[in-house]
């Protein structure tokens, strides 16, 4: 989390944008920038399994980060992908959407979620929202986006498989019906490699976008930039249960 803020942060005035790829350590549970956490996860049973709680600056619901590919796209440049939002969320899902298709899966952006949803407690991978990825009627892949003048930051999970029991464990919300969630390994019927579905995924941006990619080159000063803001904020308890940047007084009960 602190590298994807450092790297939204890091943005100057030229157009630029920055498309990472990434695996955790191990299971993580990402709660939205506005959710409350007492709503959403079950904290007891996160820390007497292993799984860490984290807060993302960007919005949407809870995510169980476990066998996936993470993806992040950092930007300014408004002339490739928009200057809204849904222009922005849009562009980005039918790149993914070229690179599952790379993968030999029939994806397709979903029509918009039910209202339940949106003001519901559900988990992230319950129900596709609008402009985010299905196969066969199942949600693929995740995403939220941050705006900041003329900023952006969207990332997103890309399940390689998927453990719905574990889902249900970490997730406070115990509603009925299905989580209608799918991932990689399922669709294809194998195991499915980080490495191989990533290079899928940039061969889908390149193509979308009629680019080149190349890779990022980090300073060592962006390192320990990274490290402070991951002290200072995304390992704070103020920020992760609270939602409140640290130092800020705690809102009236």
């Amino acid at each position: 989390m602190a590298v994807d803020g450092h790297l939204l942060a890091s943005l100057g005035e030229a157009p630029r944008t920055i498309l990472r790829f990434y695996q955790w350590e191990r299971p993580t549970a990402s709660l939205g920038a506005g959710q409350t956490a007492a709503r959403v996860v079950d904290p007891e049973f996160c820390r007497s399994n292993g799984i860490d709680i984290v807060r993302r600056i960007t919005g949407g619901k809870l995510v169980l980060h476990h066998q996936e590919v993470t993806y992040s796209v950092t930007s300014n440049d408004a002339g490739t992908f928009t200057d809204t939002l849904g222009g922005s969320y849009k562009r980005i899902s039918q790149a993914l959407v070229r690179g599952l298709e790379g993968m030999g899966l029939k994806a397709a952006l979903a029509d918009k979620a039910p209202p339940f949803y949106a003001r519901g407690t559900m988990p992230c991978f319950s129900l596709p929202a609008q402009d985010e990825i299905e196969v066969g009627g199942l949600k693929i892949v995740g995403s939220a986006q941050k705006r900041l003048a003329g900023r952006f930051l969207q990332h997103g999970s890309i399940p390689l498989a998927h453990d719905e029991a574990l889902l249900r464990a970490v997730s406070l919300y115990k509603g009925e019906g299905g989580i209608l969630m799918t991932s990689l390994g399922r669709e294809l019927g194998r195991e499915v490699d980080f490495g191989w579905a990533v290079e899928k995924l940039m061969a889908g941006f390149e193509a979308f976008f009629g680019v080149a990619l190349r890779p990022l080159e980090m300073e060592s000063a962006d390192w320990e930039a990274i490290r402070a803001l991951e002290e200072r904020k995304y390992a704070h308890p103020a920020w992760t249960f609270e939602a409140r940047e640290p130092g800020e007084p705690a809102p009236p009960r």
